[in-house]
C-alpha cells in the first residue's frame, strides 16, 4: 500500500494515506478512526474500495504518527476540512467509527454540501443522554484508568483491548492474531502520545440530528458496550431515511475484527447512493 503523506494543519502535521482512482466518478471515501485507533483501523477497507474509487484515511492529532509542532487550541473539524482541501476532495462519503463517527456527524451539520453520505459505526455523539455502563463495563473502564494512573501503559492497553476490541460481554482475548496485535499497537501509540493541545468544542449534535440531510447508515456490533444499542436505534429513528445494520459476534471495531462482513455492509450502503 502507498506511503503516507503529511498534511500541514494549524500547529501539526497529519499523516494521510490517499489512494487516488484516476478515472472513477464515484464520490471518494474518507475514513475517520476511533479514539483507541489510528488510520490503520481502515487498512482492509482502503485496499478493498480503492479499486473502484478514491479513498483516504488519516491520523488525527494525538494518534498514530501525527506530528505536533506546537500544542495549541485546535479543531478536529477544521483539520478534516484542511485534509480534504489538501487532497483536492470537494465532496466525500464519510465513514466514521466511534469518535470518528462524531466527527463525521459534525462535518455533515457544518458543511452538508460536502458530505455525500454517512456510514457511522457505533458513533459517539455530543449533547445526548450520558452513557450508562453496567457493572462489568464500569469495572473494565476503571481498570484501564487505574493502570494509566499507576504508569502501567501496557496494563491499560490490555484493559482497553478487552473492553473495546473483545467487548465487555466476551472473554478477554476473544479477538486474536493480527487484529489484536494491530489494536495493541494503535492504542499504545494513543496512550503514549504527546498531548496535542486543547480541542475546541463543536456545537452539540444530539439536538440537531433531524437536520442531517446526507444519506446515512448506522452499524454496530452486538458485542459492543450496551449503551450503544438504544443510542444507535434512536439515531436511526431521528435521522431522515437512515438505515441500520447490526453485525453479530463483533464488538466496537467491526472493520478490524470482521473486515469482510464490514466491507459487505459498506458496499451495500454505497450501492444505494446516487452515482
Amino acid at each position: 500500500m502507498n506511503s503516507l503523506t503529511w498534511i500541514p494543519v494549524n500547529g501539526a502535521q497529519l499523516p494521510c494515506l490517499l489512494l487516488r482512482h484516476a478515472s472513477s466518478s464515484l464520490p471518494p471515501l474518507v475514513f475517520l478512526h476511533a479514539g483507541v485507533c489510528d488510520h490503520r483501523l481502515w487498512l482492509q477497507q482502503l485496499q478493498a474500495f480503492a479499486a473502484e474509487r478514491t479513498v483516504l484515511a488519516y491520523d488525527r492529532r494525538g494518534y498514530g504518527q501525527a506530528r505536533i509542532e506546537a500544542a495549541s487550541e485546535y479543531s478536529h473539524l477544521a483539520d478534516l476540512w484542511d485534509v480534504l482541501d489538501a487532497a483536492g476532495l470537494s465532496r466525500a462519503v464519510l465513514v466514521g467509527c466511534s469518535l470518528g463517527g462524531r466527527l463525521a456527524l459534525e462535518a455533515a451539520l457544518d458543511r452538508p454540501e460536502r458530505v455525500a453520505g454517512l456510514f457511522l459505526v457505533a458513533p459517539s455523539v455530543t449533547g445526548g443522554p450520558a452513557p450508562v455502563l453496567n457493572e462489568r463495563e464500569l469495572a473494565m473502564d476503571a481498570a484501564a484508568d487505574a493502570a494509566m494512573d499507576a504508569g502501567d501503559v501496557a496494563g491499560a492497553n490490555r484493559a482497553l483491548a478487552a473492553l473495546w476490541l473483545d467487548g465487555p460481554s466476551s472473554t478477554e482475548g476473544r479477538v486474536g492474531g493480527a487484529a489484536r496485535a494491530l489494536f495493541l499497537d494503535m492504542d499504545e501509540r494513543m496512550l503514549r502520545a504527546t498531548p496535542p493541545g486543547t480541542a475546541l468544542e463543536a456545537p452539540t449534535i444530539w439536538p440537531r440530528l433531524e437536520h442531517i440531510s446526507a444519506p446515512s447508515e448506522l452499524l454496530w456490533g452486538d458485542l459492543d458496550l450496551g449503551y450503544f444499542f438504544p443510542r444507535c436505534e434512536a439515531m436511526v429513528t431521528r435521522m431522515a431515511g437512515a438505515r441500520r445494520t447490526v453485525l453479530p459476534g463483533v464488538a466496537h471495531l467491526p472493520s478490524l475484527e470482521a473486515p469482510e462482513a464490514f466491507n459487505t455492509a459498506l458496499a451495500a450502503f454505497l450501492a444505494t447512493l446516487p452515482s
